[in-house]
């Protein structure tokens, strides 16, 4: 089932998202959900605050990526079987000269910006049976983790700007919060009243 996307300026996206156990409901079918929501906005990622939940997964596929001829040979060959699912991720260690990279988010749609992030990061999680892995990604596939991982402790890549880009954004931001924005896909706005 596709769900709505929680569009930015909903608090759902600024909480410290809370672990889960394998009893956690309907987990199976929440994280196929996920995934064809993701697919059906043509996204690389998805974490559960962005369709209201405040708890500690998110997907990823990067394979779309793979294709892309402008990376680099190893980014391709990294991102080309990219697709899990991270419960309980917790970053160990980030390190490298950051560089910048063009993110955008399918919560905040039709804003892309340049986002500087440490190139390699190792981290623990749990696999959707709850096996736990320790993992280190490195360029692309890290910032594609960064980025959603950022999502589960209330981060945005808007958060990440320079107080000029941040101004510079500010009403597209404004007006994504008060729905006044198309998007290819089902979103929910938190500051739409009912009955307008």
């Amino acid at each position: 089932m596709i769900l709505p996307i929680v569009a930015y300026g909903d608090p759902v996206l600024r909480k410290v998202a809370k672990e889960i156990d394998a009893d956690y409901p309907n987990l199976k079918e929440l994280i196929a959900n996920m995934k064809e929501t993701m697919y059906n906005a043509s996204g690389v990622g998805l974490a559960a605050p962005q369709i209201g939940k405040d708890i500690r997964l998110f997907v990823i596929d990067a394979s779309p990526f793979a294709e892309d001829d402008d990376l680099s040979e190893e980014d391709r060959a990294a991102l080309k079987d990219f697709n899990r699912v991270f419960i309980n991720a917790e970053i160990i260690e980030e390190e490298g000269e950051e560089w910048a990279f063009n993110e955008g988010c399918l919560s905040i749609p039709d804003v892309r910006q340049d986002v500087y992030r440490q190139p390699k990061v190792t981290f623990t999680y749990q696999d959707e049976d709850f096996n736990t892995h320790t993992e280190t990604l490195e360029g692309l596939a890290a910032r594609v983790f960064q980025h959603e991982y950022d999502h589960i402790e209330g981060i945005l890549f808007t958060d990440k700007l320079s107080s000029l880009k941040k101004r510079l954004i500010k009403k597209k931001l404004d007006n994504i919060s008060k729905g006044k924005i198309r998007a290819d896909y089902r979103m929910r706005f938190p500051n739409l009243k009912k009955g307008k």
